[in-house]
């Protein structure tokens, strides 16, 4: 599965300037545009054909319909799509009927470096998918396997996709090393 994405127009090569930010993304005000169900590709078109900058990171997935297989680029953050511009822009995108909500970004710089760093993988051909932001003391459940059902709190980050998962037994912990892709947050 390759990575893709509908990138600024202005973001036209794999070139990273010397502050490590795409070209492209330290231009103009972004804001964060969450779309109606399934209108991120869409609405991408929508803003490019109205010359409005947005970033829309794809990533290449396979689904079955029936016995066909297909192979779709799907936005590596569903219902969302970044865009650039003026306030002004945002009010052409949310006549566009595809938008659901305007979010203003308040760290800028921090959300540049970010997209940057989205784009500079995609470029290069990285693989990334998408996963549910686990932090230190969130309590999850383990949602398939052996241990389905066991509920714990997340610990420590120990090596790429594994952590720590620590259950509280008798007053007592006992660490599991689980894969991280077999736990769900719990609210």
């Amino acid at each position: 599965m390759q990575p893709e994405a509908i990138a600024l127009p202005s973001v036209e090569s794999r070139i990273i300037d010397d502050v490590g930010v795409f070209p492209g993304f330290d231009a103009a005000n972004w804001y964060v545009v969450r779309t109606r169900s399934r209108q991120e590709k869409a609405l991408a078109a929508d803003l490019d054909a109205r010359s409005i900058r947005c970033f829309l990171p794809l990533t290449r997935t396979v689904r079955y319909y029936g016995r066909r297989k297909v192979r779709a680029m799907m936005p590596l953050f569903p219902g969302y799509l970044f865009m650039a511009g003026e306030r002004e822009d945002c009010y052409i995108a949310e006549r566009t009927g595809r938008v659901a909500q305007v979010l203003s970004v308040a760290d800028q710089d921090a959300l540049r470096l970010e997209l940057s760093s989205i784009a500079q993988v995609l470029q290069s051909d990285g693989l990334l998918t998408p996963c549910e932001p686990l932090v230190r003391g969130a309590l999850v459940e383990v949602s398939s396997g052996p241990f389905k059902g066991i509920r714990g709190r997340v610990d420590v980050r120990v090596r790429d996709n594994r952590l720590i998962l620590h259950v509280d037994m008798v007053g007592n912990a006992a660490v599991l090393e689980i894969d991280r892709d077999l736990l769900i947050p719990v609210d």
